[in-house]
Order: C-alpha cells, then sequence, then structure tokens
C-alpha cells in the first residue's frame, strides 16, 4: 500500500479533516493539489464572485508555499465555474494578477451546475522543485 505524502497549509487541517479528503499529496516529483474555493476562515463561500476568485489562488498559493512550489511551478490548471457564460470576463479579470508571465500552464476550463455554494474552484498540477544537492 502507498503512503500518501500529504501537504496541509497552516490553520487549515481541521476543514479537510471534516470533509475527508487531502489538500494536496506530492508523488513522483508532482504536486497533485485538490481543488480549491474561496472560503472565508469559517469555511463559507466568499458571496463577492472577484474576491471568491482572490481567496481561492490565495487558498491555492498557501499549498503551493507549504510544498515548496509558488504559481510559477504549475504546469496545468483546471477550473470551475458556475454560469460561465455570464461569468467568465469578472473571473478573468482577476486571474492575471496570480497567473504570471508566459510560458502559462496549461488549462481546462469548465462549467458546472454546483459547486457546494461556491462560483469558482480552481485545481492544479505542480512541479516540485528539486532537492538540493541532488
Amino acid at each position: 500500500m502507498t503512503i500518501r505524502d500529504v501537504v496541509f497549509p497552516a490553520g487549515r487541517q481541521a476543514l479537510y479533516e471534516r470533509n475527508r479528503y487531502s489538500p494536496a499529496i506530492r508523488s513522483n516529483g508532482f504536486l497533485f493539489v485538490s481543488g480549491q474555493v474561496g472560503s472565508r476562515e469559517d469555511g463559507s463561500p466568499e458571496p463577492d464572485l472577484q474576491a471568491q476568485v482572490r481567496l481561492a489562488f490565495e487558498n491555492l498559493n498557501a499549498i503551493l508555499k507549504e510544498a515548496g512550489c509558488t504559481f510559477e511551478d504549475v504546469i496545468d490548471v483546471t477550473v470551475f465555474m458556475v454560469d460561465p457564460q455570464t461569468q467568465f470576463e469578472k473571473v478573468w479579470e482577476v486571474v492575471p494578477e496570480y497567473w504570471g508571465n508566459a510560458p502559462h500552464p496549461t488549462l481546462t476550463a469548465l462549467g458546472v451546475t454546483w459547486l457546494y455554494g461556491f462560483q469558482f474552484e480552481i485545481k492544479v498540477i505542480a512541479k516540485l522543485p528539486e532537492a538540493s544537492g541532488a
């Protein structure tokens, strides 16, 4: 049986334990990050869409940092949006604040009907930095 090398960001472990999933797992030189939403400290959705997107990126960045990564290490992104036809432009006004410079990661964007009360979710795969001295 493989033992999962789980990455927990500071202060959010109870949320993941309650919902029974890992925020991220290191495996074979990669970091696989679960979907991150714009949840406030109590786990509720941030009501303003653009603030929710920013908070989702902040939650994502906390996990990346805990694993020794930044968004520059991200190679693949999947985003989920409720009602993308009306929300896409508002979401994409925020994304460049976090996205960095080209070349950008690959992207798959999906429209969904439900995200547990949220409007936006982002999940990524990142390349872990090489161990020093290796």
